[in-house]
């Protein structure tokens, strides 16, 4: 690979990897001046161990007839010169005594010694004071050791050894100067017709660097040079650096290459069709008129063996190109990708640009949703969930039967006892199913009643709770199917061991049983599975468990004795003996054992059941005698519900004054005539009704989202500004910018909010020393995930030259430093900028702190200056997310740390509040609520994960009180399973909670 960096000279300066290991093809910027030299490496900690040695040792060692004692010399002159230090006698040194050794590192070493040695003589006095005066400008001399290097230079590239020329032109990618270059030319001229590959490679790109710096005086033949190369080269990388160079330096040139092996391109690697990719959008952006120039290519690439030259050609081929045939081509590339690729990442990537291509190319991708389908065999749930929202926007009429059979073959998966990779997504991937089969139930009834039953059969799975949610919603919408999904409901509600599925099971029982077959069959299934009263673990039974118990906590007994075999050899026979389950406790129905464990909730909810439909029985036929025998055995089951819940122990205790109010009304309804008729419509419609409200009002809203997502696509307002391609600078179409430059240069660089970009960046500037101090420090930090990248910008304040300063930093929290700033030399009234990074485990507040360090060159003080601290956000690290209601008391119910926070607030409105307590912490709200609504209490969830995938769970609970001079009141608890981020998150609210914050 042939990489290519610019940096400053100073932050080369950091400690990574070891001076032989580095990568030779990275080429930087040129110095700005000759007094500043320039590297394109890192190097290692331990050459700095136990101090630098002083020039005269240096030369010294350099001496020695060791290659190991010459290599860490040589390693040390070059830290020394880098930190500042001019080290003159050590270049004679170097090349009497390392320049014709044949040890390799020590080679590699003399090449990164060449890049920062000073190689310009020092101007006069005499020569500044002159240029100062606006006389002649300072012509800068090459040193006369420079002659001796320039010949060493050349015999390597003339060596014998193909690596040895190899490497040489791999270093001289990055040597800038035209006088060093000059006398090589010829020689680099010379390898592009040697006989290894490895030469001809790298004297390619050697002659592309030097036409590229200095090509009118050096080599102004080098277009004409490459273009007779790579007609005759047969090599993959040899011709892939010499169309880089027809590329770069004459364009024409490469478009009549290009033209003459159109068909043989996807045989010259990927690296060359890379490069054919970026010159296609290139030359078409500059003229659009040669597209068709290129479609045949471009098509050629589509069918690549490489994934990355297909990715790259479909979305040119889509940038280019708005024809169906085009689209369709490319949609169809990324389809393959998707089920062709195993790592999540591409899968992930493939179907963002699916996505992207579905708002304005629906029809043409919903020919391709059974192929886009097939992407939700990853075992990874965020690839299926990313597919499933792909795909459930292309559903139509037409296809719905076909994704609807899909997704159920996809359920019916997920309950194999198998170890593929369908049962490892386990819950999450069944819920994610059910949702989507229900969205296409609700947008197509005519797939409601096929997919309806199917779903019912796993009302006892961990995805029970998504499942009854469907069947409620679609026996509100469909009165037709109710008769089918009631008896279906009828027969599997024994299966259910969920508390809260059950719970819905008997309401959809006691609001839509509406004949007198199905009253009678639901209200004998229920009492069936209750059993009689008492719902009271009994003594007898108590103990049983016990015992049950404590023989299941000994474990299995192993017992060893001796047989003798039908040999009569002897062996020795272990015996393992379980305890005998009671198979007795196991025959208790689901809803008894619920019952009788002590959920008093589920009590109230079988009493207003049984309640319901002993008032619906005389209306839908049943006789007198019937109904009575009903009512009796309620009031009894009733009276034993209400005797459990006061002498059961259990975490629902403080529901038991709801559960008697409950139970109570209930028995008056069905005892008292007055209250009968008072209560029966309430109990018997108003149920029915409010469900329905509240799925009219769900319905609105995802309309209105819809409808608010459509609006915010606009591709252009009517006052914007029209770009003319045409009318662009020669500077502007020079400029290596994508087809779309406009749009995607925002999104690249993050510019697409020009105004809050600044005010964000400036808000992430801190000012580590004072104005007054001899050096001023402010530091830009960037947050990358797990990285934090500090900025330093030092200013030198004095007229003194400061050696050896140093900024010292330390942290506080779960961050550790990965790379700590080096020592620097600054100038009377200088500035620098000093690059450090630090590593982040979790999810806390932390502090960077630190000292300046230095020593004033003149009068040999040291002085420290104390800088401010850096307080990191936890913001930084938290994003908004989702998750179900269920998955979220769970959690809740788990995690172990909680920060209770008392609301204390300026803010008089309650759901101002919600949105302002949301917006401050970056989560998201899971609770639904109606803005128009006047309420004096407002309960919500939030939840966030951060970017090391921990949870963050928030109730708000609060109150507006009239007493309190309409002020709100109330709590707001943080839970998360580990301590940092419960507490940094409770302190992120404590501080912005108390009121809004100024608009701008």
């Amino acid at each position: 690979s042939h990489t290519t960096m610019s940096a400053a000279n100073k932050w080369g300066r950091c400690n990574a990897v070891d001076l032989t290991k580095v990568h030779s093809h990275t080429t930087m910027s040129a110095a700005n001046n000759s007094n500043e030299s320039y590297c394109t490496f890192t190097l290692a900690s331990d050459v700095t161990a136990g101090g630098l040695p002083s020039e005269e040792e240096i030369a010294k060692q350099l001496e020695s007839n060791d290659p190991k004692i010459k290599r860490h010399a040589l390693k040390a002159a070059i830290m020394a010169m880098l930190g500042g230090e001019a080290l003159p006698r050590i270049l004679m040194q170097v090349i009497r005594f390392c320049i014709n050794s044949d040890d390799k590192p020590l080679k590699k070493l003399c090449m990164l010694y060449w890049e920062v040695v000073p190689k310009y003589q020092e101007p006069t006095s005499d020569e500044v004071l002159r240029a100062a005066s606006g006389g002649q400008t300072v012509q800068r001399k090459l040193l006369p050791e420079m002659i001796l290097v320039c010949n060493a230079l050349m015999n390597d590239l003339n060596h014998p050894n193909e690596y040895v020329r190899g490497s040489m032109l791999r270093f001289l990618c990055k040597v800038k100067d035209e006088e060093i270059l000059g006398p090589l030319i010829p020689s680099i001229k010379a390898c592009l017709q040697h006989r290894h590959q490895y030469v001809r490679k790298n004297a390619a790109m050697a002659v592309f660097h030097a036409h590229r710096l200095h090509g009118e005086t050096l080599i102004p033949d080098g277009p004409e040079l490459m273009d007779a190369f790579i007609s005759a080269e047969t090599d993959i990388g040899a011709r892939r650096n010499a169309f880089l160079m027809l590329y770069n330096e004459s364009e024409e040139l490469a478009i009549q290459f290009l033209a003459k092996n159109l068909d043989d391109v996807v045989k010259f690697g990927d690296g060359f069709a890379l490069l054919v990719l970026d010159l296609t959008r290139k030359a078409c952006r500059r003229d659009p008129n040669q597209k068709s120039r290129f479609v045949r290519v471009l098509f050629q690439m589509l069918s690549a063996e490489s994934p990355a030259v297909s990715y790259e050609a479909a979305w040119t081929l889509i940038s280019l190109s708005n024809s169906p045939t085009a689209i369709r081509a490319a949609a169809v590339t990324y389809t393959s990708l998707l089920n062709s690729q195993n790592d999540n990442n591409v899968k992930m990537i493939v179907l963002e640009r699916l996505e992207k291509l579905k708002g304005k190319h629906s029809k043409i991708l919903q020919e391709l949703l059974p192929d886009i389908m097939r992407g939700l065999s990853s075992p990874n749930p965020d690839v299926c969930e990313k597919v499933l929202d792909v795909a459930m926007a292309l559903v139509t009429n037409k296809n719905v039967a076909d994704v609807v059979t899909t997704l159920k073959r996809e359920v019916s998966k997920t309950t194999q006892e198998s170890s593929d990779s369908s049962e490892e997504k386990g819950k999450v991937y069944r819920n994610m199913l059910i949702q989507a089969i229900h969205g296409c139930a609700v947008r197509f009834p005519d797939v409601a009643e096929s997919v309806v039953h199917t779903l019912m059969d796993f009302l006892s799975s961990d995805g029970g709770m998504q499942v009854i949610i469907f069947v409620r919603a679609i026996v509100e919408k469909y009165p037709d199917l109710r008769p089918a999904i009631l008896t279906k409901l009828i027969n599997t509600v024994d299966e259910v061991t969920n508390t809260n599925v059950m719970c819905i099971c008997l309401w959809i029982l006691g609001e839509y049983c509406e004949t007198s077959e199905t009253v009678k069959d639901a209200y004998d299934t229920i009492t069936e599975q209750l059993g009689e009263a008492p719902f009271i673990v009994q003594a007898k039974d108590k103990k049983a468990r016990e015992e049950a118990a404590a023989a299941a906590a000994k474990g299995p007994e192993l017992v060893t004795k001796n047989v003798v075999l039908a040999d009569g050899t002897y062996a020795t026979q272990t015996v393992y003996s379980e305890p005998k389950v009671n198979t007795a406790l196991d025959n208790t129905p689901n809803l008894r054992k619920m019952i009788v464990g002590g959920d008093i909730f589920l009590g109230s909810v079988v009493s207003s059941c049984l309640t319901k439909m002993c008032l619906r029985g005389a209306d839908v036929g049943l006789d007198a005698l019937t109904v009575k025998s009903m009512t009796v055995n309620s009031l009894l089951t009733m009276c034993g519900i209400v005797k459990m819940a006061e002498v059961t122990v259990s975490a629902q205790k403080s529901s038991l004054a709801d559960c008697s109010d409950r139970v109570t009304l209930c028995c008056r309804a069905l005892l008292d005539p007055k209250a009968n008729a008072i209560l029966k419509q309430a109990l018997l419609s108003e149920g029915k009704s409010s469900f329905a409200i509240f799925l009219k009002s769900v319905q609105g809203k995802e309309g209105k989202t819809k409808e608010e997502s459509k609006d915010d696509v606009m591709s252009t307002q009517a006052d914007d500004l029209i770009h003319f391609r045409q009318l662009k600078s020669l500077t502007a179409q020079a400029g290596d910018l994508d087809l779309d430059d406009g749009s995607d240069l925002a999104r690249a660089t993050g510019y697409a909010d020009g105004n809050s970009l600044l005010t964000n960046e400036l808000s992430h500037v801190y000012q580590l020393s004072g104005f007054a101090d001899p050096v001023y420090a402010e530091a830009f930090v960037t947050v990358h995930d797990y990285d934090i990248l500090l900025d330093i910008l030092v200013i030198n304040r004095t007229p003194n030259t400061l050696a050896n300063l140093t900024v010292e930093l330390s942290t506080m929290g779960d961050m550790k430093i990965v790379e700590r700033p080096q020592s620097h030399t600054i100038g009377p009234l200088d500035q620098i900028n000093i690059r450090a990074s630090i590593k982040v485990s979790s999810t806390e507040t932390g502090h960077i702190f630190g000292t300046i360090v230095y020593e004033d060159a003149s009068t040999q003080e040291k002085g420290y200056i104390n800088m401010n601290d850096i307080h990191m956000d936890i913001m930084d690290y938290i994003r908004p997310a989702t998750c179900t209601d269920e998955v979220f008391r769970s959690m809740w119910a788990e995690f172990e740390w909680e920060n209770k926070v008392a609301i204390t607030t300026s803010i008089t409105d309650l759901i101002e509040f919600l949105d302002h307590i949301v917006s401050s912490t970056n989560m998201k709200s899971l609770t639904p609520f109606d803005r128009d609504e006047n309420g004096s209490f407002l309960a919500a969830n939030l939840y966030a994960k951060s970017v090391f995938g921990e949870d963050a769970l928030v109730n708000v609970s609060v109150e507006k009180k009239d007493d309190n001079d309409g002020k709100l009141a109330g709590y707001i608890r943080i839970r998360s399973k580990t301590q940092g981020i419960a507490l940094s998150l409770g302190d992120r609210i404590t501080s912005v909670q108390r009121g809004l914050p100024p608009k701008q």
